[in-house]
């Protein structure tokens, strides 16, 4: 009995190509080079995005302004909305700096004096100190603070870089904004041409809705800062606290930091009022709680319901987020930033659910209508009536039977 043996297959490994392997390795060292020139010019692409946002506030004004005052003179109108935002910039620069010269001088004379008294445990630093045994901690320590005072000419120098840095920062945003605002309807109109009609008239849509986000974000939270700054002053001058305009106005731009700029803001105010009196210290508690109630709860639902339209989960998850990856930045822009998202998700959810056709349809082979009313017509002038025929309909059992037969029209059974 002859038993035949099949053979046994030998299993095949796959091979990659050559072409997948190299387009891997590209694909890796791209992401690694994308990646070390974002880190190289990080602070450039920040200067780029405050830049952006700028535009986006700005841009609005240009257009009324070339619409109403320039005649359609686009450099004029950008030229003329600049030095707007440059006077307000400095009007409110005058404002900080007044105070802070005036103010900081009767600081610096006052100074010697407070520090004699809270020594000999008189007035109300050298009470809270001597309350809090922080007197005795100074005075155990007073070597060693006089050594950490004289190692502080090190961040003194680094304040006056950075101040350096702040001052070309804030030249070079200026610029690319003027020139992104001036030249902004050539980039969008050129852009824009590079897309079929329909869908560029859906990201002129998007844009313009991204750009309300941001605008209204803008004018909102400079509104809710300004309240916030002038009810502050008000009680902290009613309860006679000194130096009021200063801490008022530092207030109003820490309110500008969402969620935690006003209880920064809070805080110092606090400690001002405590350092005044117990009861400005206790009224100006019981103020900021009632104000951050009313500002959570109702300047902020009415100011940003009709622009940015966040939930406020959506809201906390952003700020933390942005605050984890920039910073302060990344605070300020956390709203904004969400907003326009939500706004493209919003496009692209409508979009997907079954917004209307671009163009109508019938049928189950999805035929535009155009198309199937053609066919429609020429199928009708495909059965001419024959001449010298009788046209007349000889079925007995029709209802039009001895009526004639229009020609072109089709017989229905």
């Amino acid at each position: 009995m002859v038993v035949s043996e099949t053979p046994r297959e030998v299993p095949v490994r796959a091979t990659v190509p050559v072409r997948t392997i190299l387009a891997t390795i590209g694909l890796i060292l791209a992401t690694v080079v994308a990646v070390l020139f974002v880190r190289r010019v990080e602070q450039v692409l920040v200067w780029m995005v405050i830049a952006v946002f700028f535009t986006v506030a700005l841009y609005p004004a240009v257009d009324v302004v070339q619409r109403r005052v320039t005649r359609g003179r686009r450099s004029l109108a950008t030229l003329v909305v600049f030095l707007v935002v440059v006077l307000v910039l400095g009007g409110l620069l005058t404002a900080f700096a007044v105070p802070l010269a005036t103010q900081g001088t009767e600081l610096a004379g006052q100074l010697p004096g407070i520090i004699s008294d809270a020594k000999a445990g008189r007035g109300p630093v050298g009470d809270l100190l001597e309350r809090t045994n922080a007197l005795q901690l100074v005075q155990n320590n007073e070597e060693r603070i006089r050594g950490f005072a004289t190692s502080l000419g090190t961040p003194a120098l680094n304040l006056l870089r950075g101040l350096g840095t702040g001052v070309v920062a804030a030249v070079t945003i200026f610029v690319l904004a003027y020139l992104a605002v001036l030249e902004g309807p050539k980039v969008v109109e050129g852009t824009l041409a590079l897309f079929p009609a329909q869908r560029a008239e859906r990201i002129r849509r998007v844009t313009r809705d991204c750009a309300k986000t941001v605008t209204g974000y803008i004018t909102g939270n400079l509104l809710i800062s300004a309240i916030c700054g002038v009810l502050t002053y008000a009680v902290l001058k009613f309860s006679g606290v000194g130096f009021a305009a200063l801490i008022a106005l530092f207030v109003a731009i820490a309110d500008l930091i969402p969620l935690v700029g006003a209880t920064l803001g809070a805080v110092v105010a606090c400690i001002a009022a405590f350092l005044h009196s117990v009861p400005a210290g206790i009224a100006a508690v019981i103020f900021f709680i009632i104000y951050q109630q009313l500002e959570n709860h109702l300047l902020q639902p009415i100011i940003f319901a009709r622009t940015v339209k966040l939930n406020p989960l959506a809201v906390l998850i952003a700020i933390l987020l942005a605050t984890e990856l920039a910073g302060i930045l990344g605070a300020l822009l956390a709203i904004p930033i969400a907003g326009i998202i939500q706004v493209i998700l919003r496009d692209v959810w409508d979009h997907r659910r079954g917004a209307p056709k671009p163009e109508p349809t019938v049928g189950e082979d999805r035929v535009p209508v155009d198309e199937a009313a053609d066919r429609d017509d020429q199928a009708r002038g495909e059965e001419p009536a024959l001449d010298g025929a009788d046209t007349r309909d000889t079925n007995p059992t029709s209802p039009a039977a001895g009526f004639p037969r229009l020609q072109g029209a089709r017989r229905v059974t």
